[in-house]
């Protein structure tokens, strides 16, 4: 398999490869892998499909080495932390939890999902169920993206009255590296909005275990800047798009009925609800 894949971009190397070349050699990479984890894929046969390989390996600058390593560790811990497992009802103090951290009732110019989070909201619940909460909404949108080629998910982040402790450096920590070993891939871009000056400080700190392709993503928006909001023109519909953010859409309230609703539906689809056959 590494030797048709050498050939086929040895022959390429000398012009400028079609998109069709570049798919086949795309496919050639994610069955080299799928042959290095071996049984893994009978294991985990829905969480191993084609898009997560591919999902590993873009972000892994398409290293079948190294897609293929991150990959057997994100097994490892999923067969302990069964984020597949996780349902709403699994969730601490739902309706306060999710004010802070939502799936987004809108999507962006591009139809990709949108993850919403007001860190300076303060949480009532544990590190621990801090972290299970954001991996149920990761685990939701690796589920909903199943069939994207392409990072899939805009993460807008409020900024605005952050101070040092709405947001402790190690949930921070944590959950960079759940989304960065275990969803790479997953998120398009992310937009810290309107951080204070004394967010600096902590950024320097936190770009230093933020990998360069995650770094990349990152795009600061303030409000105070025309042409730094014109980041989230180009994104969004501005009528859909929520006040705190710059939008103009006119919902003032976070329905939790409607949104509890919707992720119980999800949970159901993806046999994680506690009335879904299997479950455990």
């Amino acid at each position: 398999m590494s030797y048709l894949l050498k050939k086929i971009r040895s022959e390429t190397a000398q012009q400028r490869p079609s998109s069709s070349q570049e798919e086949q050699a795309k496919h050639l990479q994610v069955n080299e892998v799928r042959d290095l984890l071996g049984e893994l894929t009978e294991e985990m046969p829905t969480f191993l499909s084609d898009t997560t390989i591919r999902r590993f390996l873009r972000a892994r600058n398409w290293s079948t080495e190294q897609a293929t390593k991150g990959l057997k560790e994100t097994v490892i811990w999923r067969r302990e932390y069964r984020p597949d497992a996780i349902s709403w009802e699994d969730i601490a103090e739902m309706e306060d939890e999710a004010k802070r951290t939502h799936v987004a009732d809108y999507l962006d110019k591009n139809g990709r999902s949108v993850f919403v989070s007001h860190v300076p909201m303060k949480s009532k619940v544990s590190f621990k169920d801090q972290i299970k909460h954001l991996v149920y909404l990761l685990e939701y949108f690796a589920t909903n993206s199943a069939n994207e080629q392409d990072d899939y998910v805009v993460w807008l982040t409020d900024f605005r009255g952050w101070s040092i402790s709405s947001t402790p450096f190690s949930v921070t920590r944590e959950s960079m590296h759940i989304i960065q070993n275990y969803y790479p891939g997953l998120i398009a871009v992310a937009i810290p909005f309107d951080p204070p000056r004394i967010f600096e400080s902590f950024w320097k700190i936190v770009k230093n275990f933020i990998q360069q392709n995650m770094k990349e993503k990152v795009k600061f928006v303030y409000a105070s800047k025309p042409e730094s909001m014109k980041i989230m023109e180009d994104l969004f519909d501005l009528d859909t798009l929520e006040s705190s953010f710059g939008g103009r859409s006119t919902t003032t309230s976070f329905d939790i009925n409607k949104y509890a609703e919707k992720m119980r539906r999800a949970d159901k689809m993806r046999g994680a609800s506690k009335n879904a056959k299997g479950y455990n």
